[in-house]
């Protein structure tokens, strides 16, 4: 228990740090877009805390803006696929018959496909920007939340308060929507903290190849692809954006870890 509290504690702390420097990181460093070329690539210094880039943008400015891009993109993608993964997976374990099979096989064939190989050919396919790829995280995990919804489904369509419902003469979708939906809920809730670290790395990973959002717009993945010609002479344009990758997807992982535990 004082392990769950500590890594619990920890990480609510870093998920609090990044929503405040995602909701406003305009009072923590100046314009992200701020380009002078006469100080190009300027190591770490009390003017510049994580140096310059090859432009002369702030690095600083960068990673804090870029905070507001990352986790507004997996944060919407997530929330789209837990919305329609949801639906479908409770219908499906809850209805059962044609719309189960159906909709499991469909689910079974999205997730033979490894997940960034699917990112990487649907960003592609829809072209940069942040919302093709929301919608193309969104389709990676679907069939995820379809599952868990699915399995949360089928458990509470045996409850005896689902019985009783019945019972009362209330229909199958009243059953689902107004009595079996809260139940199922919490459990794809649990699954969205699981799942922020996993797609907060495809999503950077698809910024590193350029399938991401358009430049200008300050983004982790990008500002590592933008180092990878200066990863000798400037590492700091690669350090710290990876620093916070690392820091937000341990953010994320720690409180998913204790609420697993605590769920079961």
């Amino acid at each position: 228990m004082k392990r769950d509290r500590l890594e619990l504690g920890f990480g609510l702390l870093l998920v609090g740090l990044l929503l405040i420097i995602a909701l406003a990181p305009g009072l923590f460093a100046r314009s992200p877009d701020e380009v002078e070329v006469s100080r190009r690539l300027l190591p770490p210094s009390s003017a510049f805390w994580f140096g310059t880039d090859e432009t002369g943008r702030d690095v600083y400015a960068r990673v804090l803006h870029g905070t507001r891009t990352t986790l507004g993109i997996v944060g919407a993608a997530i929330a789209l696929a837990a919305i329609i993964g949801g639906v479908l997976g409770a219908i499906a374990g809850f209805f059962g018959k044609i719309s189960d099979l159906v909709l499991s096989r469909g689910a079974d064939a999205m997730l033979a496909f490894p997940p960034i190989i699917l990112g990487v050919v649907l960003a592609g396919t829809l072209g940069p920007g942040a919302g093709n790829l929301i919608l193309a995280l969104a389709v990676i995990y679907v069939p995820v939340f379809f599952r868990v919804a699915r399995a949360a489904a089928l458990t509470e369509a045996t409850r005896a308060y689902v019985e009783a419902a019945r019972a009362l003469g209330y229909g199958e979708w009243a059953v689902l929507i107004k009595h079996a939906s809260r139940n199922i809920a919490p459990t794809v809730l649990l699954q969205c903290v699981i799942v922020f670290p996993l797609a907060l790395q495809i999503q950077a990973a698809l910024g590193f190849l350029g399938l991401g959002v358009s430049p200008p717009t300050p983004d982790w993945g990008a500002s590592l692809q933008e180092s990878r010609n200066y990863m000798t002479s400037a590492p700091w344009l690669a350090i710290f954006p990876g620093l916070a990758l690392l820091i937000a997807a341990l953010a994320t992982l720690l409180v998913g870890r204790v609420l697993q535990r605590r769920a079961t």
